[in-house]
């Protein structure tokens, strides 16, 4: 079972970029069919995918999202980073990361965007 821990700035402004690490412990990030990845809880809102990272180092993104995002991996400290770039007060949000399945996920990191 993987333990999940996300951090982050917090508190960023409009047109910055965004990065954000998961930390992942009880499970190498590297291991054969591991797969992590970004969701995020907009206020009032549902869950949006984000992307993911395979035990590959793969990456895939949601279409409506992938020109300002980026995910990569730290083999070494075992962690995932995501980028999302140009942010906008719409990015404002909880951002999770999740294992395969979705059935390891961190605590979640809150993200404000002001304009």
């Amino acid at each position: 079972q993987a333990q999940l821990k996300e951090s982050g700035p917090g508190l960023v402004k409009s047109s910055q970029t965004l990065a954000l690490t998961c930390t992942v412990s009880g499970v190498s990030i590297t291991t054969n069919l591991a797969y992590f990845s970004w969701i995020r809880q907009p206020p009032g809102k549902g869950l949006e995918w984000m992307g993911a990272i395979n035990w590959n180092g793969a990456t895939e993104f949601s279409p409506s999202l992938k020109n300002r995002t980026s995910i990569s991996r730290d083999t070494a400290k075992n962690h995932i980073t995501l980028i999302l770039t140009s942010v906008t007060p719409e990015d404002t949000a909880v951002y999770y990361c999740a294992g395969r399945g979705y059935l390891d996920w961190g605590q979640g990191t809150q993200v404000t965007v002001s304009s």
